[in-house]
């Protein structure tokens, strides 16, 4: 074989690892993406003209940028009255779709509600558009208790049928859209993370509007984060890529794996559940019950008066979205939780029901393997889901 042909099989193999890399990464990246702990953010794209000395004229070429479309079929509005984008005609607009049990999302809250607070004088206007992921989301009451308890003072709005979700082709939670004073999407990020990012993107976007408006609005970026220490445990810094624990749901429909118990799902009926005879050989990432549990599409229901769910998890902090009635505790590794390591377990570590809501079992001091058991009393708990940190 000459060397040209040498050449050529040695660019044709090269090509080849080239594009199966590509392949190996984005089927991973596609797999990543449909969870909710992803984070990643498209570039902010700035225009092509330049601001002249006089902060008044700008040669605008939007034509790469799509509009933002309106807000549609909106269920409830809260903190406002009804709102369209025709309302927020000139201002720079932050969407953001969030849903408020959702441990993604509220780790971003401190964030929205710092920038809110910092811009909201100069221009910015954020509107959250609530699209549940279950059921009990839809409850306007249950939905303005948590805006209460978070401390969102923007607008909220209620995409109950996904109406709105839909119209802006989103899957993600939570996803935030930057908007320009003109009505052209400029920024669009899926998940946590990037804050100092986005945030200087909302000082660019309203370095623009005073632009157009010949105003002068001096506007600095701080980053720093002025999030309460009460809530350190619920807002903690998350690395991602040390979290060996995908979010693992309880309902037979939203479920991405079968139960670890034999009986595994049962559409629509009460199973008597069974742990395996040694727990100490039970597969990472599954779900064990015990107890006589209801199947439902995106619960699941205990029915006698006690209960327990057993799972062995890889992160850092481990909370369940839950609701119903009756109360738990949890033991780690044989260790029972208390309030030093969860901020909804009290002193003797009892953790009480009060709504339908994110209670944090666990957080670690750093990442590891885990054994947890949930021992619950109480007929009519409900368990939704598993999420990590």
């Amino acid at each position: 074989m000459n060397r040209d042909n040498v050449s050529a099989v040695i660019m044709a193999i090269a090509v080849i690892s080239v594009i199966t890399g590509f392949a190996i990464y984005f089927n991973t990246q596609e797999s990543y993406i449909s969870s909710k702990s992803i984070s990643s953010a498209e570039k902010f794209i700035p225009l092509t003209g330049q601001i002249d000395d006089n902060k008044k004229k700008m040669d605008i070429d939007k034509s790469q940028f799509k509009k933002a479309k309106d807000f549609n079929k909106i269920s409830e509005y809260i903190n406002t009255k009804p709102l369209s984008l025709a309302d927020l005609k000139g201002k720079v607009i932050l969407i953001d779709f969030w849903t408020y049990s959702c441990i993604n999302c509220i780790r971003t809250i401190p964030h929205l509600n710092e920038w809110y607070d910092k811009y909201s004088d100069k221009g910015l206007v954020i509107v959250g558009i609530h699209t549940p992921e279950f059921d009990f989301e839809k409850n306007t009451q249950n939905v303005k208790s948590a805006v209460e308890k978070f401390g969102i003072k923007y607008p909220v709005l209620q995409d109950n049928d996904k109406e709105t979700w839909n119209v802006y082709d989103n899957k993600y939670w939570p996803r935030k859209y930057l908007v320009d004073d003109e009505g052209y999407i400029r920024y669009d990020h899926i998940g946590e993370g990037s804050y100092q990012e986005t945030e200087k993107v909302i000082q660019d976007l309203l370095a623009e509007r005073t632009a157009h408006l010949g105003i002068n609005n001096n506007i600095t970026l701080n980053r720093s984060q002025n999030i309460d220490n009460d809530l350190k445990l619920e807002y903690q810094d998350v690395n991602f890529s040390r979290i060996q624990s995908p979010e693992l749901y309880f309902g037979y429909e939203l479920a991405r794996s079968q139960l670890g118990n034999t009986e595994g799902y049962k559409p629509s009926e009460t199973v008597s559940y069974h742990l395996p005879d040694n727990t100490e050989k039970i597969n990472l990432n599954s779900i064990y019950l015990k107890g006589n549990w209801k199947n439902n599409p995106d619960h699941m229901q205990l029915q006698s008066n006690n209960g327990s769910v057993l799972l062995k998890y890889n992160s850092k902090s481990v909370n369940i979205v839950a609701g119903g009635n009756g109360n738990f505790t949890v033991t780690q590794d044989g260790n029972l939780i208390t309030n030093d390591l969860s901020k909804d377990a009290s002193s003797d570590g009892k953790f009480l029901i009060d709504n339908q809501r994110l209670y944090n079992l666990v957080t670690n001091n750093d990442y590891g393997e885990h054994t947890i058991e949930i021992d619950i009393k109480g007929k009519g708990f409900q368990i939704y889901t598993f999420t990590f940190g």
